[in-house]
C-alpha cells in the first residue's frame, strides 16, 4: 500500500479533524499519497551537507515543546547513512533543556532551511545521547577541524521520517559568505575597470 510516512507519524485524531474541517482530509488519507520518506536519498544528503544551522524541537516531561537553534560550519550535521544523522553538541548557555528533554523523551523534530533557494526539509527522529569518548570513530566523523567551539556530547539521530515543505512564505536571506560569492565577479570586474582607467589616465598624461 502507498504510504506517506511523515504524516503516518505526524497525524493524530485532532489533526485529521482539522483537515476534515478545512475540507482537505481526502488529500492526506492513508494510502492517498505515494511518498515514502523513511530513508534519505542523495538529494537530502546533499541538502543536509550544505546547511550551517537547523531548528530542533523536543518535548519536556511537562508537555511543553522547546525549540532550539543549532549552528556550526556547513555540514556539521553529518549523514552517517541513509537513516542516521549525528552532530557534536557544543557548549552553549548551560541550561541543557534539549539534553534533559531527550533523556525523558527521545523524539525530535528538525527543520533545515535553505533561505536563498527557499527550500525547507522537516525531519522526525529518535535521538541518542553519547559521551564524547563513547565511540572514537563517531567522534572523528562529527568533529570539524578548525572549529573552535567546545563539544560536550554527541547526538545520534535515527530517522523516523522526513518531508519537504513548499517554498511559500520563505523569504530569501543570504549569509555574508553567500553575498561575498555572489558579488565576487562584480568586484573583479570593477577592479579590472579601475586598473584600465588608471592605465588610460597615465597614457593621456596631465590634462
Amino acid at each position: 500500500m502507498s504510504r506517506y510516512s511523515f504524516l503516518d507519524l505526524a497525524s493524530s485524531p485532532s489533526v485529521r479533524a482539522a483537515e476534515a474541517e478545512m475540507g482537505v482530509d481526502q488529500l492526506w488519507a492513508p494510502g492517498a499519497v505515494d511518498r515514502v520518506s523513511e530513508a534519505f536519498t542523495p538529494n537530502e544528503v546533499a541538502f543536509i551537507a550544505e546547511r550551517d544551522s537547523f531548528y530542533m524541537a523536543s518535548v519536556s516531561e511537562t508537555g511543553w515543546p522547546y525549540v532550539q537553534h543549532r549552528g556550526g560550519p556547513p555540514g556539521f550535521l553529518k549523514v552517517l547513512d541513509e537513516t542516521t544523522l549525528a552532530f557534536a553538541d557544543y557548549a552553549g548557555n548551560r541550561q541543557y533543556i534539549s539534553t534533559g528533554n531527550l533523556d525523558a523523551n527521545d523524539r525530535l523534530a528538525l527543520i533545515l532551511v535553505d533561505y536563498p533557494r527557499r527550500a525547507r526539509l522537516k525531519i522526525l527522529a529518535h535521538a541518542e545521547r553519547l559521551a564524547l569518548d563513547a565511540e572514537p570513530d563517531l567522534l572523528a566523523r562529527v568533529s570539524v577541524p578548525g572549529y573552535r567551539a567546545r563539544p560536550e556530547r554527541i547526538f545520534r539521530l535515527r530517522l523516523a521520517a522526513f518531508d519537504w515543505n513548499c517554498p511559500q512564505h520563505i523569504v530569501p536571506r543570504f549569509t555574508e559568505a553567500e553575498i561575498a560569492r555572489a558579488v565576487a565577479p562584480l568586484r573583479d570586474r570593477l577592479a579590472a575597470l579601475e586598473a584600465e582607467n588608471q592605465q588610460l589616465r597615465e597614457r593621456l598624461g596631465p590634462a
